[in-house]
C-alpha cells in the first residue's frame, strides 16, 4: 500500500507538539515537526490556558507538514481533560478556559452533593470525585457567573474547541466528555437528568461523537496562513490518556497500565462500566475509550511532583536535569522518608521540596535535606502508590495482572520503571514512549480503514516500537516493609 501520512497534535498540561505519522501498512514511524511550550497565565486571581497562543502553535505545526511536503491525509487532536470554554450564539468565546489547576473549584463537590448527592453521581457517571472535573468546574459557573451561562450556547472541551477553530464544526467528542462526569456511563450520553437537577443549561452540550469522526477540512482563512492542504480534521481519542490506552502493545488479557507524564493513570481496560461502592469508596473511574472500551482507572499525582520541584530548584538558581536528579536519588538511602502523593498539599503549584518537608515533619518521619533525598522520596512514595493501586486494581477485577504496561513520557525514567515492578511485584514492560501521539494517529488509521480495529492497532504498535522490561528484583522485604507504612500512614490521615 501507499505510505499514509497523518499529523497528531498532542498537547499535554507543560507541553504541545506535532507529530508527523507514516504509516506504510505494517508499521508506523513518527516525526516530531514542532514543539512548543505550555504555559498557563495567572491573572485577575485566576489561571488561565492561553488558548489562542495554543491554536497559532496548532497552526504552525500544520504550516510545518506543507513547507516540508508532507501531504498528510488527516489531522487529530488530543488534550488534557476536563477543561472547556464556553461559547455564546454569535460564535464568541466568553472567556479563557480555566485551568483545572485553579482554585475556584475549592468546596464545589460538597455544595453540589446537596442537589446530588456523590454516591449518586457516581452511580450514574461512574467518575472519581476530583474537585475539578467539568460537572464542578460548570456548577461554579452557575454560582459565580450566572450570567456568563445564561449567555452561553456551547460547551467545548479544549479539544473538540481547537476541532472548531479549524473547521468551524462544533463537536463534542466521546472520550473527551466523559473524562468530566457528564455522561450516563452505562448509555454512553449526557446525565441529562442530574444536569438538570444541577441547573447546567441542556442547550450547551450537542451530540456525543465518537473517535474516527470526521468534522471536514480547515477554513479558508486558516489555510491562509499555514498554505493550501487537503487535510481532513477527524476527531480522534480527544482525551490524551484515551488515545495512550489505544497504544498500550497488549498481548496479554489480565494487564494493568500506567499513563505516566505529569499525572499517572492507572488502571486496566473493560467492556463495561464496573460501578459499585467499593469502586466509589476507591475513586477508581470509568472512561470512555475507543472501540466501546472503558478505561477504568485511578489518578494519581505523577511526574509533576518532580516537575514542580525541578521548577522550584530552578527558581532558586539551580537548574538541575533530569539525568542529575535521577543520579542523586539512587545515591541516596532508602525508604527513609514516604509521602502521599494524592495529599492535596502537592496538587497545586508552589514550592514542592519544601511542601514535602512539612509533610514529613507533620508525620513524624526524617525530614528530607539534599536533592537526592527529595527525590528519593517522591520517587519510592510513586512507585508504593502504583503498588496499592494495582492490589485494589487486582481485588475489584477478581485476578491478577501478568504484567504492568507503562507508556508516555515515564517510560525514560528507568529508575521509577524498576522500582515499580520491586514495589508491585509484576514484571513492568515500558513503552512507547509517544504513546499519546501514537494512539492519535492510530485512531486516524482506524478512521481511514487502513486498520482494522483496536486490536490490529496494537499489533501495529508493538511491530513499531521497542519496549524495555523490568523484572522484579530478589529480596523484596523492605519494600514490604514500606508498603506497611504508606498503608498506615493513609489509614491515620482518614481518621
Amino acid at each position: 500500500m501507499a505510505e499514509r501520512k497523518m499529523l497528531a497534535i498532542d498537547l499535554g498540561a507543560s507541553s504541545g507538539r506535532g507529530i508527523v505519522g507514516a504509516f506504510d501498512g505494517e508499521r508506523l514511524t513518527l516525526r516530531e515537526n514542532h514543539r512548543f511550550s505550555n504555559d498557563p497565565v495567572n491573572t485577575g486571581g485566576r489561571l488561565y490556558w492561553d488558548i489562542l497562543r495554543i491554536y497559532y502553535e496548532i497552526r504552525q505545526s500544520i504550516a510545518r507538514t506543507v513547507l516540508d511536503g508532507d501531504r498528510v491525509a488527516s489531522i487529530g487532536i488530543d488534550t488534557w481533560g476536563v477543561d472547556y470554554a464556553l461559547i455564546d450564539r454569535g460564535g464568541r468565546m466568553l472567556s479563557n478556559p480555566v485551568h483545572y489547576r485553579d482554585t475556584r473549584t475549592e468546596g464545589v463537590p460538597e455544595r453540589m452533593s446537596r442537589v446530588v448527592p456523590a454516591a449518586e453521581l457516581y452511580g450514574v457517571t461512574g467518575i472519581q470525585t476530583l474537585n475539578f472535573n467539568t460537572v464542578y468546574q460548570l456548577y461554579r459557573e452557575r454560582e459565580e457567573a450566572p450570567e456568563r451561562l445564561e449567555l452561553a450556547d456551547r460547551m467545548l472541551n479544549i479539544p473538540d474547541l481547537l476541532n472548531w477553530f479549524l473547521t468551524g464544526v462544533q463537536a463534542n467528542e466521546y472520550t473527551i466528555l466523559s473524562t468530566g462526569a457528564l455522561l450516563d456511563a452505562a448509555a454512553r450520553d449526557y446525565a441529562w437528568g442530574l444536569l438538570e437537577r444541577l441547573g447546567i443549561p441542556r442547550r450547551l452540550f450537542g451530540p456525543v461523537v465518537q473517535p474516527g469522526t470526521e468534522l471536514g477540512g480547515l477554513l479558508p482563512q486558516v489555510q491562509e496562513e499555514t498554505g493550501k492542504t487537503d487535510a481532513r480534521v477527524l476527531t480522534v481519542a480527544s482525551h490524551d490518556t484515551a488515545s495512550a490506552v489505544l497504544a498500550v502493545p497488549v498481548q496479554e488479557k489480565d494487564f494493568i497500565y500506567i499513563s505516566s507524564g505529569t499525572w499517572s493513570l492507572m488502571g486496566t481496560e473493560l467492556a463495561s462500566p464496573l460501578i459499585n461502592e467499593e469502586s466509589r469508596m476507591l475513586n477508581f473511574t470509568n472512561e470512555g475509550g475507543v472501540c466501546g472500551t472503558v478505561r477504568f482507572l485511578k489518578n494519581i499525582m505523577g511526574l509533576w511532583i518532580i516537575q514542580e520541584s525541578r521548577r522550584q530548584w530552578k527558581r532558586e538558581g539551580q537548574d538541575y536535569s533530569f539525568a542529575q536528579l535521577e543520579a542523586w536519588a539512587r545515591e541516596s538511602e532508602p525508604f527513609r522518608s514516604l509521602i502521599d502523593v494524592d495529599d492535596p498539599a502537592f496538587s497545586t503549584p508552589g514550592n514542592m521540596p519544601e511542601r514535602i518537608r512539612e509533610f514529613c515533619r507533620r508525620t513524624g518521619q526524617p525530614v528530607p535535606g539534599t536533592v537526592g533525598e527529595v527525590v528519593r522520596c517522591i520517587y519510592e512514595s510513586l512507585a508504593l502508590k502504583y503498588r496499592m493501586t494495582a492490589d485494589h486494581i487486582q481485588a475489584l477485577m477478581g485476578r491478577q495482572a501478568t504484567v504492568i504496561h507503562v507508556v508516555g513520557g515515564g517510560t525514560k525514567d528507568r529508575f521509577l520503571c524498576q522500582m515499580t515492578a520491586d514495589a508491585c511485584g509484576i514484571p513492568v514492560s515500558a513503552g512507547p514512549e509517544e504513546a499519546t501521539a501514537i494512539g492519535n494517529l492510530m485512531m486516524q488509521a482506524i478512521a481511514a480503514g487502513e486498520v482494522a480495529d483496536l486490536r490490529q492497532a496494537r499489533q501495529v504498535v508493538s511491530a513499531s516500537f521497542e519496549c524495555r522490561r523490568y523484572e522484579p528484583a530478589a529480596g523484596r522485604d523492605a519494600w514490604e516493609t514500606a508498603y506497611g507504612r504508606l498503608c498506615a500512614m493513609q489509614a491515620g490521615s482518614r481518621n
